[in-house]
């Protein structure tokens, strides 16, 4: 009975491409959610959770930043990356958080570590923890 078509888009890959019930998204003014026949919406898309629903089933991605478009009953989000909960390694993803908590930690004495990119990784890092603890 799905009538919403998803499509979740990588520079490299086509994640998702199908019919779903609906469509959850962490956007830049929270997360929100899209069913058949959503007025038109385009939204930042933040690091965080994209999930959707096909009957009973529920699917979740942790992505980082991007965009969504919503428009006749089709919901396009692009992301820079995205990876499905279940294809989350813990183990790597505990690793990349201690390592960016690590080089934050170093920028008192190394003025060349780049601030904005250690915060990312650890926010993507903390983020992909999450996701994949919640599934």
């Amino acid at each position: 009975m799905a009538c919403l078509f998803l499509e979740l888009v990588t520079p490299d890959n086509i994640l998702v491409s199908t019919e779903v019930d609906e469509v959850y998204a962490s956007g830049s003014l929270g997360i929100f959610g899209v069913l058949p026949g959503h007025i038109p919406l385009l939204s930042g898309i933040v690091p965080g959770e994209v999930r959707y629903k096909i009957g009973s089933n529920c699917e979740s991605f942790a992505v980082t930043a991007g965009f969504a478009e919503v428009l006749d009953n089709k919901v396009s989000i692009l992301v820079d990356a995205a990876e499905s909960a279940q294809n989350i390694d813990i183990e790597r993803a505990k690793d990349s958080l201690k390592r960016a908590q690590e080089r934050i930690s170093e920028i008192r004495q190394n003025k060349d570590i780049d601030l904005h990119r250690a915060e990312v990784s650890l926010q993507r890092a903390f983020n992909r923890i999450k996701i994949a603890r919640k599934y």
